[in-house]
């Protein structure tokens, strides 16, 4: 599963906050907007039909029942209560025949219109409403039955109201201060809460960085402790993780598994831990039963590093740093690409410092030396492809390794650190 890409500068990733929750705000401001407008524009549309209905029902009177609806001409009347506003009424029969109609000031296409209209026909307590749009004249259409006191359909009344413009702009200046104050009110809130927010990424970055550096303060001074005990000297941890990132960097292997191989490489020798010192530190040759023992240290450092989630990527070079191309090294006897690409690369950085460096058992060897024992295990020992690529670093490292204080290599080494562990790339630094 892919993982979200953080910006690598604090400005960048202030930057993209804000982008990021402004697009955001403004999208949801566009939906809220939308929503709001919709949902006023059916709540107008619904007080609209109300007051029709409302205005309509006030024919349901008990004095036109009692004339019925076959009184075309008491229903004659209606014709005096035509208005601006109620510009149509229609009387059916309990046939749905029409009795009576009478008409305001409308044009030909309104009423033509408005007759074509397949009628529904609503059931007692029941009302039918339609509106229509016909030119520039918003009408709603109302249906209403007409019931007798004993409770018989006697027929139905129809009225047919106009929306004034006056109406009709104050409901559209409603609907758009709704829809306006949704889409404005998001981003406002948006930008009250960008501080609080960046507040929030600040402080979460201090707790993660304080925890990594603590992380990896405590892996360099384990790293170092081994170091100590079996070089005697820190410069070795420092060395062949750096060895080790060069070569990588110049394979353009990724950053994830560049930064497991710094973890491996600091932690390779942690196993030594539980090796005796007649054993760790016996000047002379080991013997058979001696070395086996030494060998155990793969497996051992294993078991120390289980059950921490963060250094999962250390355990393939703290177990497989001594396995061979071959398939003749330890613990596993593991060959070829089936040793993590981490292993491999490490497996030379470390015999090869271990060359061009002064041990209690013998002198450093120059770069011709080194370079010429270890090109007779090239696919044997190391991966041939691994291996040329070292060739062509082998000797700014070995001068490196000749000019450089222990001081230079920390120094180095805590670049490498910020590179791939990303401790700089956090708002809190530039942000005070």
């Amino acid at each position: 599963m892919n993982r979200l890409a953080l910006p690598d500068t604090p400005r960048r990733l202030r930057l993209v906050l804000a982008l990021r929750l402004g697009l955001g705000a403004l999208v949801i401001g566009i939906l809220a907007g939308g929503v709001a407008y919709w949902v006023a524009s059916y709540e107008a549309e619904l007080r609209g039909k109300a007051l029709a209905i409302a205005g309509v029902r006030h024919f349901e009177s008990p004095a036109m029942r009692l004339a019925g609806v076959q009184d075309a001409i008491g229903h004659q009347e209606l014709t005096r209560l035509l208005n601006e506003e109620l510009v149509g009424m229609r009387v059916f029969g309990n046939d749905r025949r029409v009795l009576f109609e009478t008409w305001g000031a409308l044009p030909e296409t309104s009423f033509t219109s408005l007759r074509n209209v397949i009628p529904l026909w609503p059931t007692q307590g029941e009302s039918y409403s339609l509106r229509h749009r016909i030119g520039s004249e918003e009408l709603i259409q109302v249906r209403l039955p007409l019931v007798a006191e004993n409770g018989r359909l006697i027929g139905y009344v129809e009225g047919i109201s106009r929306i004034s413009e006056k109406d009709i702009e104050a409901r559209r200046r409603s609907i758009w201060h709704v829809a306006l104050a949704a889409s404005l009110s998001v981003p406002a809130a948006a930008m009250l809460l960008y501080p609080l927010m960046l507040a929030m990424l600040r402080r979460s970055n201090t707790l993660s960085q304080q925890l990594l550096d603590a992380n990896l303060s405590l892996i360099r001074s384990l790293g170092n402790a081994i170091a100590k005990r079996d070089a005697d000297t820190d410069a070795h941890n420092y060395r062949v993780t750096l060895f080790a990132v060069a070569i990588a960097e110049a394979m353009n292997i990724p950053n994830e598994t560049i930064s497991n191989l710094v973890l491996g490489a600091f932690l390779h020798d942690v196993g030594k831990i539980g090796i005796p010192d007649r054993i760790l530190l016996k000047p002379e040759r080991l013997d058979r039963d001696e070395f086996k023992i030494m060998q155990t240290h793969a497996t051992l450092g294993v078991e120390i590093v289980a059950g921490n989630p963060w250094l999962i990527g250390a355990e393939q070079t703290i177990r497989h740093h001594h396995e061979r191309f071959d398939g003749l090294g330890y613990p596993d006897g593991l060959s070829g690409v089936n040793i993590p690409l981490a292993a491999r690369i490490f497996a030379i950085a470390d015999v090869f410092d271990a060359l061009i460096s002064v041990r209690p058992y013998k002198e450093a060897s120059t770069l011709e030396e080194a370079l010429s024992i270890m090109g007779q295990e090239s696919n044997t020992h190391f991966d041939p492809e691994v291996f040329a690529m070292f060739l062509e670093l082998a000797p700014s490292l070995y001068e490196k390794n000749c000019t450089w204080e222990g001081d230079r290599w920390a120094a180095e080494l805590s670049l490498v650190i910020k590179r791939y562990f990303k401790t700089e790339t956090a708002p809190l630094g530039a942000v005070q």
